[in-house]
Parts: structure tokens; sequence; C-alpha cells
């Protein structure tokens, strides 16, 4: 099948960056979209990943993944994905290792808590957080704020997902105002990539992890119909190997399903719509990368037993309260007293607004641990378990 590489995003083409390029200095000879990424990988926000849960809290383990490895493991599917249809492998990564760097501590445990907490401010959205801290907060040039991405790569972070309808998250809103990223449409085929790379990523990883954490058994995900049947393939090769030595190939199974599945279904999808043009991407007025509808629905009742077994399991719903006692107490000591932030991050305007949106950006920058230490610093002891 040919490739689709009339539909990739060029970064000779590229709408450029809100700020320009710095004059002199040698960048070497990369693209727009390899510096993109490069920005992402050399950032602070990038590196705090590795201390920030992805299901088990930082702390829960040292074979568990957290943000930092997700988001590589994203990457790594998304790069395949990106290279077998001719789209720009650069874009699609530095879209797979930033998706998740708005996250504040304890993953969406911390986001529940931090939402709430930051109500009279306009709430949390971590996507929303995503583009604020990439165009605002983390500015390691001396002429600007933010790492200057290129406008591709924030409008496919902010919509990665799908368009954004109003009203919408205060920090996307602002990022909007700035720099039109027309999140009414479609974003570009890198993007649908990257979102369908996360989905097959935390499927297959989050089986991996729940097994080794004993939150199921093998018996009881074999409940699964596409596990059932792939494992079903994979015993059939391998009839003298024991069970718990094929438990890796089962999930490289089931990503190479997925991900043959997916350029099936991209090329079936641009095909029907008559898609000849990244602006036909954008304007087709539905996803063109996914699942095919028979993977799909048994990909769904894989996300619901997950989210039965492992997201909602009762020592994991132990941890994620103890996880939103620990951001809630936080919130509530730096809103009495945003002094207690450190100089850097107390707000130049009065404004309440201003300054619990401050004390927002400053909690979810903490990781898993940093905040741990703060809550025991500022507010008291509390327990986590240290593994699982």
């Amino acid at each position: 099948m040919r490739p689709l590489a009339h539909l990739a995003a060029d970064p000779a083409r590229t709408r450029g960056r809100r700020h320009g390029e710095p004059q002199g200095g040698t960048r070497g000879p990369r693209d727009a979209f390899q510096r993109d990424r490069d920005r992402i990988v050399h950032s602070i926000p990038f590196r705090r990943l590795r201390h920030k849960t992805q299901v088990f809290v930082a702390p829960d383990g040292d074979h568990f993944r957290v943000r930092l490895t997700h988001s590589l493991e994203v990457a790594q599917i998304g790069r395949t994905l990106a290279r077998a249809l001719g789209l720009n492998e650069d874009l699609t990564e530095a879209l797979c290792l930033a998706h998740d760097i708005g996250h504040p501590p304890f993953g969406h445990s911390g986001e529940d808590a931090l939402t709430a907490a930051m109500a009279e401010a306009g709430g949390f959205d971590h996507n929303a957080h995503t583009l604020r801290l990439l165009t605002k907060l983390e500015s390691p040039y001396p002429t600007h704020p933010g790492l200057d991405l290129t406008w591709e790569t924030l409008e496919g972070l902010a919509k990665h997902n799908g368009p954004v309808a109003a009203p919408l998250p205060w920090a996307l809103a602002e990022a909007d105002a700035e720099w039109d990223l027309e999140l009414a449409s479609w974003p570009s085929l890198e993007a649908q990539v990257a979102a369908i790379a996360d989905d097959i990523a935390y499927d297959n990883h989050d089986i991996d992890d729940g097994l080794r954490a004993g939150l199921f058994s093998l018996e009881e995900l074999l409940e699964v119909p596409l596990v059932a049947r792939l494992w079903s393939g994979v015993k059939a090769r391998h009839p003298q190997v024991p069970d718990t030595r094929l438990l890796p190939e089962l999930v490289r199974d089931q990503i190479g399903l997925m991900v043959n599945d997916v350029l099936a279904e991209v090329r079936r999808r641009v095909g029907v719509a008559g898609v000849a043009s990244l602006d036909d991407v954008c304007a087709a007025g539905r996803a063109l990368a996914g699942f095919s509808a028979p993977l799909a629905e048994e990909e769904k009742a894989l996300r619901t037993f997950l989210h039965t077994r492992m997201y909602n399991a009762p020592k994991v719903a132990a941890v994620r309260a103890e996880a939103q006692q620990v951001v809630a107490g936080l919130w509530s000591a730096f809103a009495a007293d945003s002094a207690l932030l450190p100089p850097d991050w107390r707000p130049r305007d009065p404004e309440r607004v201003a300054t619990l949106r401050a004390v927002g950006d400053y909690i979810a920058g903490m990781t898993d641990r940093f905040a741990i230490r703060q809550y025991r610093e500022l507010v008291g002891p509390v327990e986590l378990p240290e593994a699982f």
C-alpha cells in the first residue's frame, strides 16, 4: 500500500514559532519539528515525568510504569505508525513525548483533587495545562517565555483527542487567544496517530503492570475475549513454555494486532473520505486514525476490565484517597498563605484568581515524592504505601 506522505505535516511549510528564531548561535542541522522534539526532551517538565504517577504512585516499585516511561512507550508506537503511513515521525514523536507533560502529581487522582480545589480560579485540565506549561511556565530562553514550539506542535497537543468545543478550559483559552490554534477543526494525522498510540500503550502496558501488582490473575484477564483469542495463539506457538514466560509475548502480539489494525483503518478512512491534503484532514469532520469497528468493540471490553479490576481496584482506590488528601492539603496551605510559595512562583498580580492560579501552577509541577515531602513539612503526616 502506498504511504500517505502527501497528508504529512511538512516542517518546511510550518506556520512557524510565535516568538521567531533567536539570532546568532548554532542550532545544528535539524528541521523545525526535530527541534520541537529536542526542546521537549531537554525540558525540566519532561524530566519530572519520571517521578509522576501513571497508575501507581511513583514510589510504588521500580518495575512499574511512570509518566516518563509511558510517554516513551507511546512515542515508540507513534513513530512506528507514522513511519508505516509516511507521516512526519518527528512531529509525531514530539506530540507523544509531550502529551502528558501537564499532568499534576498522582496522575488523574491528583488532577481530580486539583480541579476541585481550583474551582474558584477556573478549575484545572491537564491537557490545557500542557499548553500553559510549554508556552509560559517553562522558560529556558532569555528573550521570551515558553519553549516557543511550532504552531503545528501546539495545535496537535491542544487537539490530539479531537476538536475542542467551547467553553474552553481557561488555560487553553489563554493559549488560543495568543495564537489561534483553530480548535474547532481536526488536527493533523500526526496528532491523531499520537492519540491512538496513547490508547495502544496503556491498554497493553497496564495489563503487564496489573498482573505484576497482583491486581488480577491471568485466568481473570482471559475473560476478556480479545486477550483470550491472542493467548490461544501464543500457547499454540509455545506449548512447552511456562505461562509466566509467555505474558510478554501476549502483550507484544496484542500491540502488533492493534498497530496493524490502525494502519489498515487509517488507509480505509482516508480512501472513503477522499482526503487528498493536510487541509482535507483538518476539514474531514471525523477522526481518520483509530481502530476498526470490530477491534474497537474488543478494545472497549478490555478497557472496561482494566477500569474495574485495576484503576478502581480497592488497593489503588485507597492510595488515590491519600494522594488526593496530599493535593488538597497543599492547595489549602498555599492558597491561605501564598508567601509559602518559593519567591519565583509568587504572582506579581495581587488579584485573587492570579494568586490561586499561581498556586495551581506550582502544585501541578510537583512530582509525587516532592508533593509528599511538601505536605509533611507544611501540613502533617501522611501514609502512602511504598509498594504493592
